[in-house]
């Protein structure tokens, strides 16, 4: 495979997205470790996240190729616009979900045992729109993956706290999700695809959307009552509250001109502020105790 090849399924699966997940990942890690992990955990656990994550998106575009040549939005993708073979993106594919065995492999023999549970998952989401407008909380679950199986990658076991942030990141997910698919309402419409907008429209279906946010914030709370964590994890959840808010305020049902900043600039900022707040609380905590 070239370098223009491989510049050009970056571009396709959006690696830059990564950026959604990898946070709670590290943030699981740290809450684990409950103090700086060992660097060659945070390693390993950043290659699973990236194999996971790459696999998922370009499996997606294999399966939705057809679809998204007809949709007017997508249809410029690599696959619809003749930038990349198929089969160039199976041999991506296929690559990436080596790479996160080896690396569940390298962590730890539950995390092994589990690594064909998580492609599995990442996998399927991409064809839930076919048949479920659940399909939004399927991909909260494909995400929730990454602070689960941080935590397990650490700790060699579940634990209530992963599970509890895995669904905060499934809620958020999901939320985001269904305000990116109102793009699309009136093609899901035409060709048979669910979605919460292609079902309940667009009125409740941005309703819906800030339901499972405030939830979300629910559960950030009640992870910092159970757990060690302290005011500058508080902070954090007080500054996604805030960028949570905004973003449900400059998406209207009526103006969607916005909805590529609150999908990826405002939401990127959500898990890189509470990541990076959530480990200066824990690396606070390790160093009082010095």
């Amino acid at each position: 495979m070239s370098f223009r090849q491989l510049k050009t399924i970056l571009e396709m699966i959006k690696f830059e997205h990564t950026i959604f997940a990898l946070p709670f990942a590290i943030m699981s890690a740290f809450l684990a470790a409950e103090t700086l992990p060992s660097w060659s955990k945070l390693g390993w656990i950043l290659v699973a996240m990236v194999g996971a994550r790459s696999c998922a998106m370009s499996f997606n575009r294999l399966a939705d190729a057809e679809i998204d040549t007809q949709n007017p939005r997508t249809k410029r993708r690599a696959i619809p616009a003749g930038l990349l073979r198929k089969s160039e993106v199976w041999v991506f594919t296929i690559f990436s979900s080596l790479l996160l065995v080896v690396a569940a492999y390298q962590l730890n023999p539950l995390a092994f045992k589990l690594s064909p549970v998580a492609l599995a998952t990442v996998m399927l989401y991409s064809y839930t729109k076919r048949f479920t407008s659940m399909s939004h909380l399927w991909l909260g679950l494909s995400l929730s993956i990454a602070p689960i199986g941080a935590w397990i990658a650490i700790k060699g076991q579940f634990d209530v706290l992963p599970l509890l942030l895995g669904l905060a990141v499934m809620l958020w997910t999901a939320g985001f999700d269904i305000i990116y698919a109102c793009q699309d309402l009136d093609f899901d419409r035409r060709r048979g695809l669910y979605s919460i907008p292609a079902q309940f429209g667009i009125y409740a279906a941005l309703w819906i959307s800030m339901a499972l946010h405030v939830i979300t914030v629910i559960l950030l709370v009640v992870i910092w009552h159970v757990s060690p964590l302290g005011l500058i994890y508080l902070v954090g959840v007080g500054l996604v509250s805030a960028i949570l808010i905004y973003e449900h305020a400059i998406v209207k049902p009526h103006d969607l001109s916005r909805v590529n900043l609150a999908f990826f600039t405002l939401n990127g900022a959500v898990s890189l502020i509470l990541m990076f707040l959530t480990v200066a609380d824990v690396l606070m905590a390790t160093w009082s105790m010095l």
